[in-house]
């Protein structure tokens, strides 16, 4: 600021004293202060004085800054001083400023220069007015005024767009409100009931009596019934039909007037859907007798299959031996009878059998919205949130539905028994979407189930999915779903995984299916290089049941074989750790040491007739046997055989090393 202009002679204070000067402004409930055209306080009221908290001695003298501060200062009261001290100009400000000590306040201050006439003003009287008080109950009353209308657009807002019916009646029964949603349930317009009693509106005639009793006894002030809980009715449409509705009612006083809310659910489509799970249950009780009538008849037909064998492998060799003609024939008619019994208990293994998959077309979000459809009041029913994230436009999948759908529909209902009990939210997100494309697969398309629970122990990740093995209490389940759905997923040539979620932030599994539908890679070990030799050879064969051992010795014998016989897989590795054999033929299932655990040994102790062994088994139905024959990549022949399966089995064996 410029040097200003010395001042004229102060003018008298005429017929007031100093002192009733000082005593008027310090009555004043204001803030009085004068500055020197250096803009220098030379006084202070005593409210300005309270305000600081320092004495007069220590303020007169000092800059304006010195109380301001001086970033305030610079902005506001420097630009004055032309207009104030030049012009002799009164001047206005209002708005918040910082004093020194981190004050902040809400002042107006009036500016009245005061100077000998016709000569610049030599002082400035400022009168500031505090007004934070009022500024923050009218920005307090300002937000509750925007929050009252933001929560009133917002009430309105939920009503207009609720899912479920509201009709809003007055004490004596005549609608004041009527949702979109009660529009579109009942068929009626707004306009067209708005005022009409919710009796003859929405009630069939046979239960408007009871209701207006009903109404007359809440107006008379008896309890009411009705009032809070859910119930389940019938209503009237506008066409004049009946459906059936859940509805929840409730009372609200507004001043005098008292009305009555109730919240209206259309149950025909849960009604029918009740109906179809109930159907499906009764199929699914249906199913799980037709399965253990098929594990019996797989029982029945594993224990016929031993002694069908022995009947068709001595009607064979018997045949061999007769040289009477007629005895020849009854041989084979007895061997063919045998041979027709086996047909039949293959058929029957083959009916217990799953059926081949059917691949079509298939969109995985349609799956997954049937799946969430079927679960979604057992999800609500357990206070559980579903967030569906799906991606639009997925392609389609060349894919069994009824594989996958079961695949989506396990994950869910892991996820719900997951949460069940767990305190805090509860939410399933289910979300889907396309990989990027990769020069080593073909694309695919991809599935999230992440639940909000607990998430897997470190511990049990690595046998989540084992056959037989749960984490759930006992009696609520198998332990084969996650097996069977990584099973049917990687039949797909697909996958499912359990990705990795930090500590406490639930499970979230990954499913994912080629678009192509391409098998995946095979998981079983390579094919291990072994030496050829042409004719015949030595041949172990390992069974517990000796007339099945006795039988393929003479099967094996009568066609040049040398042969050696073991009753268990203990006593095979004795005698292949004494003598060279070129094949074993071993029975599947034996006590002590079954076939599995025989060729596991043999492949550690011998690895080159690991890729030799022959496996004659009657249990093709058994998951273990069969996750044992994929593994291993072993041959085997089911029983009842033939001797001529068996020969063939055997010569490719010792010839190639290579299985049928």
């Amino acid at each position: 600021m410029s040097a200003p202009p010395a001042p004229a002679p102060t003018t008298p204070v005429g017929a007031i004293s100093p002192q009733m000067l000082h005593a008027m402004l310090d009555a004043i409930p204001a803030r009085v202060v004068v500055i020197d055209r250096q803009h220098r306080f030379v006084y202070l009221n005593q409210e300005a004085l309270d305000f600081v908290r320092r004495p007069a001695s220590q303020l007169i003298g000092q800059p304006l800054a010195a109380v301001v501060g001086e970033a305030a200062y610079q902005a506001i009261y420097k630009p004055l001083h032309e207009q104030l001290f030049v012009q002799r100009q009164p001047a206005r400000t209002e708005g918040w400023v910082d004093y020194q000590g981190g004050i902040r306040r809400y002042v107006q201050e009036h500016f009245l220069p005061f100077g000998p006439e016709g000569h610049e003003a030599d002082s400035v009287f400022v009168f500031v007015r505090d007004l934070t008080g009022l500024k923050l109950r009218e920005a307090e009353l300002s937000a509750k005024v925007r929050e009252l209308q933001v929560t009133e657009t917002l009430k309105a807002s939920i009503v207009d767009h609720a899912t479920a019916a509201l009709v809003t009646t007055q004490a004596d029964g005549s609608i004041v409100d009527f949702n979109p949603a009660a529009e579109a349930m009942f068929g009626l317009p707004r306009p067209a009931v708005l005022g009409r009693n919710v009796a003859e509106v929405l009630i069939p005639e046979r239960f408007r009596e009871g209701h207006l009793q009903g109404m007359q006894r809440m107006r008379s002030g008896a309890t009411p019934r009705l009032m809070g809980k859910r119930v389940e009715m019938s209503a009237l449409r506008g066409d004049g039909s009946e459906f059936p509705i859940e509805l929840l009612l409730w009372r609200t006083q507004v001043g005098a007037q008292v009305f009555y809310t109730a919240s209206i659910s259309d149950l025909t489509e849960r009604l029918a859907s009740r109906e179809e799970i109930e159907r499906q249950r009764e199929a699914l009780r249906q199913s799980e007798k037709l399965s253990a009538m098929g594990s019996l008849l797989a029982g029945v037909a594993h224990e016929l299959n031993n002694p069908l064998a022995i009947v068709m492998g001595r009607a064979s060799l018997l045949e061999d031996k007769c040289d009477d003609e007629a005895l020849r024939q009854d041989a084979q008619r007895i061997r063919e009878a045998a041979e027709r019994c086996g047909r039949i208990v293959r058929t029957f293994l083959n009916m217990a059998r799953q059926r081949p998959s059917q691949r079509v077309d298939t969109a995985l979000n349609d799956l997954v919205i049937a799946a969430t459809d079927m679960l979604a009041y057992a999800l609500r029913s357990h206070g559980i949130e579903l967030v569906l994230d799906l991606a639009g436009a997925l392609p389609v999948v060349p894919a069994d539905p009824d594989q996958i759908g079961q695949i989506v529909l396990n994950l869910i209902v892991n996820a719900q028994q997951a949460l069940a009990g767990q305190p805090g939210l509860r939410r399933i997100r289910v979300s889907s979407g396309l990989e990027a494309r990769r020069p080593d697969r073909p694309q695919r398309v991809w599935l999230r189930v992440h639940d909000s629970g607990r998430g897997v122990a470190e511990e049990v990740r690595a046998r989540l999915f084992q056959s037989f093995f749960t984490t759930k209490a006992e009696g609520s389940g198998t332990g084969l779903g996650l097996a069977v759905s990584r099973s049917l997923a990687r039949d797909h040539g697909g996958d499912l995984v359990l990705e990795e979620t930090p500590q406490g932030q639930g499970a979230c599994f990954r499913l994912s299916l080629p678009l192509g539908g391409e098998a995946g890679p095979p998981t079983l070990p390579a094919v291990l290089e072994t030496e050829g030799g042409e004719g015949q050879g030595r041949v172990l064969v390992v069974d517990d049941e000796a007339e099945i051992a006795d039988l393929m010795r003479a099967m094996l014998e009568s066609a040049g074989y040398e042969v050696a016989t073991a009753e268990s897989g203990a006593i095979a590795l004795e005698m292949l750790a004494e003598v060279r054999f070129d094949a074993v033929v071993s029975d599947l299932r034996m006590p002590d040491m079954d076939g599995a655990q025989l060729w596991r040994q043999v492949r550690e102790r011998f690895p080159g007739l690991a890729r030799r062994m022959l496996f004659v088994t009657g249990d093709t139905l058994s998951p273990s046997a069969r996750r044992f024959l994929d593994e291993g990549r072993s041959p085997s022949l089911d029983k009842p055989f033939s001797r001529t399966d068996l020969l063939e089995q055997v010569r490719r064996l010792i010839d190639n090393g290579d299985p049928a």
